[in-house]
């Protein structure tokens, strides 16, 4: 099954998203290569395609696990949240219809 999962930005969190952001997409990108993602992305905290230094207020992933329980585990082991880039993270199941 599908779940969403969205990360919520800390304050300050730019600089700690740089630091873990290579390890973050390293994750990715094995969902990604095992055929489990459907698309990831940040949320920029400004209406621009580049927020520079206004950096951003979270990120989503939609990826397929197994179960609720794994694709929380999974998104509890992030690096942005081991280097405090994000405040919180919610999962829940997604069902996609189109396209």
């Amino acid at each position: 099954m599908w779940y969403a999962i969205e990360g919520y930005d800390a304050a300050d969190a730019l600089p700690k998203r740089l630091a873990a952001r290579p390890a973050h997409l390293a994750r990715l990108t094995a969902l990604r290569d095992q055929g489990r993602l459907l698309l990831a992305g940040p949320c920029p905290a400004i209406d621009a395609e580049d927020p520079g230094e206004a950096g951003f207020s979270g990120s989503i992933v939609i990826a397929e696990f197994e179960s609720l329980d794994a694709a929380r585990a999974w998104a509890q082991a992030d690096p942005y949240i081991e280097a405090g880039a994000y405040e919180r993270v919610e999962v829940r199941p997604f069902k996609k219809v189109l396209p």
